[in-house]
């Protein structure tokens, strides 16, 4: 079995097709799929989505790009959201120096908060991060030292300090579909590094369809692909590389039940 942890299953693209796209995964050998939030106010529909598949969880959390329109006073919202038994995560959430859609300081301020809601409910935070290295690794090193908490880092795209720094916080390398592209040699021969006991496999559907989908809508069934390239990477089989990568996420996302075989 393999583990799609991060997509988006309530974006335009899936309306009306998120049962077929659910299934197709299910087909693909993918069980479980995690449904990212990225505003609160488009949450109830995330959560929607998580309540009417047994197999797709969620999380709650403000994109950096929204962290000016929803700016968090703390971590209040985000925990209240956090009890309903389908919500496993917190986030996503981190800096996108980028696009820079929104102002840095509110980018780093929500950050701050969705950590501590993640230390607060013992939910790992789903980290983006995209040209800001030096903020990332100072905010994580900074939060932890005020109390332990759980993540990743989701679609890694960074430097190899960045992985070193997030794997010495006791953070998981999540790998998206950019891997298998041509041009991310760079980026393999991190991923290369990361230890397999720390790696988790993920789309980001709808966005980043892997070779040899590139181009199209993505979906959790293409994470496939990207998994067979993980295991070639790391000179695994693909069926070593799917256990490693789905007992690494149950032992990250602990309250997600782990379905029956």
């Amino acid at each position: 079995m393999l583990v799609d942890s991060h997509c988006h299953l309530d974006f335009p693209d899936y309306a009306g097709k998120v049962d077929e796209v659910v299934a197709r995964a299910r087909a693909a050998g993918v069980g479980v799929c995690v449904s990212i939030g990225t505003e609160l106010k488009r949450f109830p529909g995330v959560k929607a989505v998580a309540e009417a598949h047994a197999d797709v969880w969620c999380t709650v959390g403000v994109h950096p790009h929204e962290s000016e329109k929803e700016l968090l006073d703390d971590a209040a919202a985000l925990i209240a959201e956090a009890a309903h038994p389908k919500v496993v995560g917190i986030g996503e959430t981190g800096l996108d120096y980028y696009y820079e859609h929104a102002r840095r300081d509110p980018q780093r301020a929500n950050f701050r908060s969705h950590i501590a809601a993640a230390r607060q409910t013992g939910l790992p935070v789903i980290v983006h991060t995209r040209d800001a290295d030096d903020d990332t690794i100072e905010i994580l090193r900074d939060e932890m030292a005020k109390g332990a908490f759980t993540g990743l880092i989701h679609c890694f795209t960074g430097t190899q300090r960045l992985a070193e720094a997030a794997l010495e916080l006791g953070l998981y390398i999540s790998v998206s579909g950019i891997a298998t592209f041509k041009n991310s040699t760079a980026l393999r021969d991190v991923i290369k590094s990361v230890p397999l006991d720390r790696l988790l496999v993920e789309t980001d559907a709808p966005y980043l369809a892997p070779v040899p989908h590139r181009g199209k809508t993505n979906e959790p069934a293409f994470v496939v692909h990207t998994a067979n390239m993980l295991a070639e990477l790391k000179g695994v089989s693909a069926g070593e590389l799917a256990t490693a990568t789905t007992d690494n996420f149950f032992r990250l996302f602990s309250k997600v039940k782990r379905p029956d075989a």
